[in-house]
């Protein structure tokens, strides 16, 4: 009974992180329809909205007095701070890069995030890699020198997504909250700025609201539930699905943006950047492959420690 009952919320748990993968792999599409409004202003109506859908989320799901506890924490306080403003500026980058026909490269930027992630485990806090790990890195760099040596671009939209979010990621792991609690703290420290700037914005005559069509306004307010839905659905998932498997589900959104970008936007693929693509996957699926060998031997060991002597 219980083994029928963790099938079905390990079920459960992939249909979650995965409907949040496919959010987030088809939301360029979302974007694009306010293609017309500036992409500050959007990031802003993002963190003002979010703020009202996270409240509720965080009083429905009990943890407001871990967020008012957060808020007495002087190092959380200014972890988050520097976090939110990451966030804002990957968002930022992202929003502005999907409206000027750069999807493709925004997926180029979700693919090499773990390999990122990887680096700066290394680099930052001293871990040592595995063999696969290295050749891991070792190959996307090449695909990386490839696209600024034989396409002649260096792909800083790419790489500025993968540096906001791996160093965010970093910040959001030193900082010891939980995902909802840190995504709360800060959303509320960055929506004073975003509040003031639609306000200035609005003052100015310069805002969307109330300058633009209907359907675009619906759009724009409805920013928060984007954001606040997949990670609530993430959340979800996480709690019931191995590290291993949530891994391999998160190239679902990448892959997702990458189809988008080369087939509904026909955004220019040349076998040249198409090389470098390759040398990036072949790169991810060594890391997957390091991943998938880490935890069978973690399951393997567990086993001999659970075996009666």
């Amino acid at each position: 009974m219980k083994s029928g009952t963790s099938s079905r919320e390990s079920t459960r748990g992939l249909i979650a992180a995965l409907a949040c993968y496919v959010v987030w792999g088809v939301v360029p599409i979302y974007w694009k329809q306010m293609a017309q409004v500036d992409p500050i202003e959007l990031v802003a109506h993002r963190v003002a909205w979010s703020l009202f859908v996270l409240g509720a989320l965080t009083v429905w799901s009990g943890v407001a007095s871990e967020v008012l506890g957060a808020f007495r924490d002087g190092r959380i306080i200014q972890f988050n701070l520097i976090s939110g403003l990451l966030l804002a500026a990957n968002w930022g980058i992202y929003i502005w890069a999907v409206n000027a026909g750069h999807v493709i490269e925004c997926s180029l930027g979700y693919f090499l995030v773990p390999l990122f992630n990887v680096a700066l485990g290394r680099l930052v806090l001293k871990e040592s890699l595995r063999p696969l790990q290295t050749l891991a890195i070792g190959i996307a760099a090449v695909g990386v020198g490839v696209l600024v040596l034989k396409v002649g671009h260096f792909p800083w939209i790419a790489l500025g997504l993968a540096f906001t979010f791996g160093f965010y990621g970093l910040l959001r792991k030193k900082s010891g909250v939980s995902a909802i609690v840190g995504l709360m703290v800060e959303t509320s420290l960055m929506a004073p700025l975003a509040a003031g700037w639609l306000l200035w914005l609005a003052f100015n005559g310069r805002g969307a609201l109330g300058h633009v069509d209907l359907g675009t306004t619906v759009w724009v307010l409805s920013t928060g539930i984007v954001t606040a839905i997949p990670l609530l659905l993430f959340a979800y998932g996480a709690n019931r699905l191995r590290l291993t498997t949530l891994g391999l589900l998160q190239y679902a959104a990448p892959t997702l943006q990458f189809l988008i970008g080369w087939i509904v936007y026909r955004e220019s693929f040349s076998r040249d950047r198409a090389s470098a693509f390759v040398l990036i996957w072949i790169g991810l699926a060594s890391y997957s492959m390091d991943a998938w060998i880490q935890q069978r031997r973690q399951r393997s060991l567990l086993a001999m420690a659970d075996a009666p002597a």
